[in-house]
């Protein structure tokens, strides 16, 4: 028998989170799958915002060298269909680190933009497998294909070659969600 309805838990963690984060906004679950996850609307249900939630659990002490583990927050690891990037209906992705000590990662994006940086990074591979790391000081890098000299920059700070990496100004970017609060 097929349940009649399911949360996957990625996405019961980022509505619970907006519902605590914003108290006023509701937040809708489809019953089809259609690619959106949760729907987020205004109070009166007048605007909306879509998501498409993908889950990541923290590889930060498992996969990670042990001289980057102190400088590091979260490490998130995908494996990303680019057909279905590329004809995302959703307004947002919302990568989520769920971490096991503390609190949650989630990394807000618009699925065309996410897609040309994907592109930029690995070209364009059918299956793109992306690493996002979260640093102690608040920045967010996709790592993948790095070479270990330029990992060691991101956990210096100093690292900007490439700047379709720098997933900083998405790192707990609520904005879209947040307007729809006022």
């Amino acid at each position: 028998m097929k349940p009649l309805f399911t949360v996957h838990a990625g996405e019961y963690i980022v509505g619970s989170h907006i519902e605590k984060k914003f108290p006023r906004l509701n937040i809708w679950v489809p019953v089809k799958d259609t690619g959106i996850d949760l729907l987020v609307s205004n109070e009166a249900n007048t605007n909306t915002v879509s998501l498409q939630v993908k889950t990541s659990r923290d590889f930060l002490t498992t996969h990670v060298r042990e001289e980057f583990q102190k400088s590091l927050r979260s490490c998130g690891w995908w494996n990303l269909n680019r057909d279905k990037i590329k004809t995302s209906t959703a307004d947002y992705c919302i990568f989520l680190i769920v971490r096991s000590t503390t609190k949650n990662d989630f990394i807000l994006i618009k699925p065309k933009e996410l897609l040309d940086r994907l592109n930029t990074i690995h070209g364009q591979l059918s299956r793109i497998q992306t690493y996002l790391w979260v640093t102690e000081k608040g920045e967010c890098w996709e790592t993948r294909g790095l070479t270990v000299p330029d990992q060691r920059l991101i956990m210096d700070g100093q690292f900007s070659s490439n700047p379709s990496r720098d997933f900083k100004t998405h790192l707990e970017g609520w904005g879209p969600i947040a307007d729809l609060d006022n």
